[in-house]
């Protein structure tokens, strides 16, 4: 009986495993704009002579595309709750890259009397984001309709109260959880 660990005679295509080998490798690279920000640091280095400055700027880059990533991120699901009020619950984070966005979201003319805006899954992060609130809240005054502020987080109720000569909060209180627990034991 002879055992053998390779078959030296089966033809193989080569542009097949070269290709599937390619294919692994992409999948296992880094996203374009690490690329590039690699690229723009070496570039920096090799011509300033400077690692620092060259690191400085990366971290600077590297901020911006990711403030630029997430400004996309902010959503709304809209349903009318059993008031007849419209909810708009947010997700995502509402910051200075993210405003224009938010206030494309709201539609002041179609919506109930009362809105309710839902930031159980964002939260306010900057001034920015404030004013971006104090717009569309603003739009709803306009026509006479009026904006609840639902799930806020204490450290954006804190940012609310301190920008409270810029914007009006009006949002009512979220229930109190209680935890039922087993003392029999």
């Amino acid at each position: 009986m002879r055992l053998a660990l390779f078959n030296f005679r089966q033809t193989v295509d080569y542009r097949l495993e070269i290709l599937s080998g390619l294919t692994v490798a992409m999948a296992h690279l880094p996203p374009d704009a690490d690329v590039i920000i690699m690229v723009l640091v070496t570039g920096i280095t090799a011509v300033l002579h400077n690692l620092a400055l060259a690191v400085l700027i990366g971290v600077i880059v590297a901020a911006l595309v990711f403030a630029w990533d997430n400004a996309i991120r902010i959503r709304a699901r809209k349903h009318i709750d059993d008031q007849g009020w419209k909810v708009y619950e947010l997700y995502g984070p509402l910051f200075f890259g993210s405003t224009n966005v938010f206030a494309d979201k709201f539609d002041v003319q179609g919506d109930p009397e009362h809105v309710v805006l839902d930031f159980a899954e964002s939260r306010v992060s900057d001034m920015s984001a404030i004013e971006a609130v104090n717009k569309v809240t603003a739009r709803y005054a306009a026509a006479g309709k009026t904006v609840h502020l639902r799930h806020l987080s204490t450290d954006c109720r804190r940012l609310l109260d301190r920008a409270e000569a810029i914007i009006e909060v009006n949002h009512y209180e979220d229930p109190t959880y209680k935890v039922v627990t087993d003392q029999t034991r």
